[in-house]
């Protein structure tokens, strides 16, 4: 008789057995499955909370312009980043902040410049923003696509004291007088430092801040564009290191100022990271056990059909057509366990993600330390590891995606037919080392 027809014979006659077999795979390629799915789950959030959080790196020395800021923006390393570009201007048609009292500015008449200009090139990325200390309370922010564009984002104390809103004109001159730029108010931001209480320049007061594109900011300056920082957004801390030797070619190591913050990586993404691991180890700690358990069954039911084996061998049955019957059976058992997990994984997959996965947002919001990456030589501020105070970001997340792939159940399927394959092979080849008359007097 053709062995596996024998062994589709053998499961429809020993049912008990064969739901007990289906029952253990069913556990099995779940387990295996739900490891699969949860650690591609957690690589994709760790990919996306890589783009989204990140590691901000500031970087900063004596001389550095918007153009060798640029020139740090190394495809494949960083994802976003900004230069900021202190300046001074005069408002036209409207009313900067004072403070008052002997000392104060006097409306930007007597000054060099009464409003402080920042140009940015992504202003998200700029620590106040990034951390959620200072907000947009109206419009939007300045990003990389505004670089030609005439646009500003101003204080809400500012826009209050002139009546001025998202859509507004805002015209601005050079603190020498010679150049003028006409932007568009596309954003209102919320500064929470406090009014000093003491008489301070026009130009120093929190509310007379406002950004505007690089361009503007280099229409504005009256000196060389120097750049006060820049700010760079990296996926890991393991890559601050090449971010930092690409620093030292381009800016040279002396006065390097270079400032690795990866609180908020530590607080979102390590989490993910530990969860990817508990997958990985899920999956070979239940595919070693599978393994061991389907062994330990199949030997007890070889060790049960003692005579069976030992008619069939004295019959003529070759010893590879016995074991082939096994195979087939516990094979058999596999595929519709197999499909059984594949339909519990869609159904539960998901709120099992949302449980590992679906926590994030809760970190420290009151502080954010930060590690040096890097050494530098020479004079100026030097470089090495810095401090940075600021809020945590409260950056969401999206929700885990669990999904069923063909490739995870190709995997789970690999496994399971080799936990079949070994699980029946070693314990059928002790037994069918044995003579046909020995099985035979086992049995008997």
């Amino acid at each position: 008789m053709n062995f596996v027809k024998r062994a589709g014979l053998s499961l429809s006659g020993r049912r008990s057995r064969t739901a007990a077999l289906l029952g253990v795979f069913v556990v099995i390629c779940a387990l295996l499955l739900g490891g699969f799915l949860l650690r591609g789950a957690a690589a994709r959030q760790e990919a996306d909370a890589q783009r989204a959080v990140g590691v901000d790196v500031s970087v900063g020395r004596k001389g550095l312009t918007a153009d060798l800021a640029d020139r740090l923006d190394v495809p494949g390393l960083v994802h976003r980043y900004t230069a900021e570009l202190p300046v001074r201007a005069v408002p036209r048609g409207f009313t900067p902040l004072t403070s008052g009292g002997p000392g104060a500015g006097g409306g930007g008449r007597r000054e060099r410049g009464a409003l402080e200009v920042h140009g940015v090139r992504d202003l998200g990325l700029l620590l106040p923003f990034s951390y959620g200390s200072t907000r947009i309370t109206s419009g939007r922010g300045i990003g990389p696509g505004d670089a030609g564009a005439h646009v500003a984002v101003i204080e809400r104390r500012l826009a209050e004291r002139n009546g001025l809103a998202v859509g507004d004109t805002l015209r601005l001159r050079s603190a020498d007088g010679r150049r003028s730029a006409v932007s568009r108010i596309v954003g209102v931001f919320r500064d929470p430092t406090r009014d000093p209480a003491r008489p301070m320049p026009s130009h120093m007061l929190p509310g007379n801040l406002l950004y505007v594109p690089m361009a503007t900011a280099r229409r504005l300056g009256t000196g060389p564009a120097r750049v006060d920082r820049a700010v760079y957004r990296i996926g890991s801390p393991d890559r601050a290191e090449r971010l930092h030797a690409e620093a030292v070619r381009v800016l040279g190591g002396g006065g390097l100022r270079f400032t690795v913050n990866d609180k908020a990586y530590r607080d979102q993404v390590r989490p993910i990271q530990r969860v990817g691991a508990f997958a990985d180890l899920v999956v070979h700690v239940i595919a070693l056990a599978g393994a061991l358990i389907l062994s330990l069954l199949v030997t007890l039911q070889v060790r049960e059909r003692r005579g069976e084996l030992g008619v069939l061998l004295a019959l003529g049955e070759k010893k590879w057509k016995l074991l082939g019957q096994h195979v087939v059976e516990v094979a058999a058992v596999a595929l519709p366990a197999l499909a059984l997990a594949a339909l519990a994984g869609a159904l539960g997959g998901q709120r099992v993600g949302d449980a590992f996965l679906d926590h994030h947002g809760d970190g420290d919001t009151d502080s954010r330390s930060s590690s040096g990456s890097g050494s530098g030589s020479g004079s100026g501020s030097g470089s090495g590891s810095g401090t940075v105070a600021a809020g945590a970001p409260d950056t969401p997340l999206a929700p885990p995606t669990v999904r069923v792939g063909p490739a995870d159940l190709g995997r789970v399927a690999g496994i399971a037919l080799g936990i079949s394959l070994v699980a029946t092979v070693v314990p059928g080849i002790g037994v069918l080392r044995l003579h046909p008359r020995s099985l035979l007097l086992d049995a008997a």
